[in-house]
């Protein structure tokens, strides 16, 4: 009985998968702030009420129905590989990593940022603390994946419950009269407005196939899938609606809110005390998202070099926690070095990396459809080919409409965008470099 119940021990339930998903996607309504000055209010509750559609859905079913049909540690990169080759599943991982890299450097500045609230003398050691955040992380997934879950559950709540109260009340008519109105002047959605709007909407919903990866770690993995992804989804926009409606119903300055975040929101509303819980919110936000991102990143490196593409001491793994430390290690180095880059820019090139891998793996949700049209699939999208290449399209559009929006604009973030198409250029070079080292090797 002791020995089951130790097994069952190393594997996420349905709860702790919930909460890992809203890392890996959200976090809650930080870094949504800058959405209300691009675009105004009643644009943006457009935007996070139609992106959802046209972004998360096709994305989240595509990813039911592949993990459920390969539930192998490695998760999207195992499925680009059986479609189309090594070679684009190297591809699928190398974007991947990049893409975490990349993201992963936005949390500790976030928590810092955050920090600040409480200590404004921090800055002049914003770099040791961003380390020390940075390896606190990694010391906790080196200690397994349910210790991660379990923090996952805490962080949540310690998200979640500051906003419950702002929402509370920052809508209650009793106590918004009390609220000094500023209210935002009005605004044209320009093209270039729209792409910056797209891209922050599109990162505040984007991750939903980093909790793939470790999926062989998950209990009854395709039906904690579908609980905890479909939970995760309902709690994720209703907290997103519901922060862009108290920042409306407030008169919030949008350029304030985009400089100072929500804690700011929240002393408008209540005072000192509830810009004060949002701001732990905050730091707990940023704490449960890289760990989180971590969790799911360094399980790929671990399945290519299982393959023979990456060298195989990544492929180590503690034989007392069953983690791949090694991979986790190499992780936290990269990051530790990215982590002072400005957050716009980062997030656009985070989405346009992410937004590649994603392609790729929608075409091998179509390949396996025309290739193996009798495998097994414990979840199954409820559409024929047709409709399924249709389906995948949507997601490709958002995409091409915010990069065009960036590229073709005098955008100040464009040159952001040409960056992160060079980054993508960096998997056909790597994967040179790694033929050659794998004909040398052999």
């Amino acid at each position: 009985m002791k020995k089951k119940k130790d097994a069952a021990q190393k594997f996420l339930h349905p709860l702790q998968l919930t909460a890992v998903v809203f890392f890996a996607v959200s976090g809650g309504p930080y870094g949504l702030e800058p959405i209300l000055n691009y675009a105004g209010g009643f644009n943006a509750l457009l935007l996070i009420l139609i992106t959802p559609v046209v972004w998360c859905v096709p994305t989240i079913l595509m990813v039911l129905e592949l993990n459920a049909m390969m539930p192998k540690n490695g998760g999207y990169y195992q499925w680009v590989k059986n479609a189309l080759g090594l070679r684009w599943g190297f591809f699928e991982g190398w974007w991947s990593w990049i893409y975490a890299f990349v993201d992963s450097a936005i949390y500790p500045v976030l928590f810092i940022e955050y920090l600040s609230f409480f200590f404004p003398a921090v800055n002049p050691y914003k770099y040791e603390l961003c380390l020390a955040f940075i390896w606190f992380g990694a010391a906790l997934n080196l200690l397994g994946i349910v210790p991660v879950g379990q923090s996952s559950i805490a962080l949540g709540f310690a998200v979640l419950a500051p906003f419950f109260v702002l929402y509370a009340l920052a809508l209650l008519p009793t106590h918004i009269h009390a609220i000094p109105a500023i209210q935002p002047p009005s605004r044209t959605l320009d093209f270039a407005a729209l792409g910056m709007g797209i891209y922050t909407v599109m990162w505040n919903f984007l991750g939903w196939d980093n909790v793939t990866p470790y999926v062989e770690e998950v209990e009854r993995p395709v039906r904690s899938y579908c609980i905890s992804i479909l939970a995760a989804f309902l709690v994720i926009v209703a907290v997103y609606l519901l922060a862009v409606l108290s920042a409306m119903k407030t008169g919030m300055d949008f350029a304030v809110l985009e400089t100072e975040g929500f804690p700011s929101l929240g002393t408008l509303v209540s005072g000192w005390w509830l810009g004060a819980a949002l701001s732990l919110g905050g730091m707990a936000s940023a704490m449960g998202l890289f760990l989180s991102i971590l969790l799911s990143i360094s399980r790929v490196p671990k399945a290519m070099a299982d393959d023979g593409i990456f060298p195989a001491i990544i492929s180590h793994v503690n034989p007392k926690f069953n983690t791949p430390h090694v991979s986790i290690i190499i992780c936290a180095l990269v990051v530790s070095g990215m982590v002072l880059w400005g957050f716009a820019d980062l997030l656009i090139i985070d989405v346009t990396l992410y937004s590649f891998a994603l392609i790729l793996e929608f075409i091998s949700l179509i390949v396996l459809r025309i290739r193996e049209p009798l495998a097994p699939r414990p979840f199954r999208i409820r559409l024929g080919l047709k409709g399924v290449i249709a389906m995948t399209s949507l997601p490709v559009l958002c995409i091409l409409v915010a990069l065009a929006a960036l590229l073709v604009t005098s955008s100040a973030h464009a040159d952001a965008a040409w960056f992160a198409l060079c980054a993508v250029l960096t998997g056909p070079i790597a994967w040179w470099v790694v033929e050659r080292w794998r004909r040398n090797r052999a």
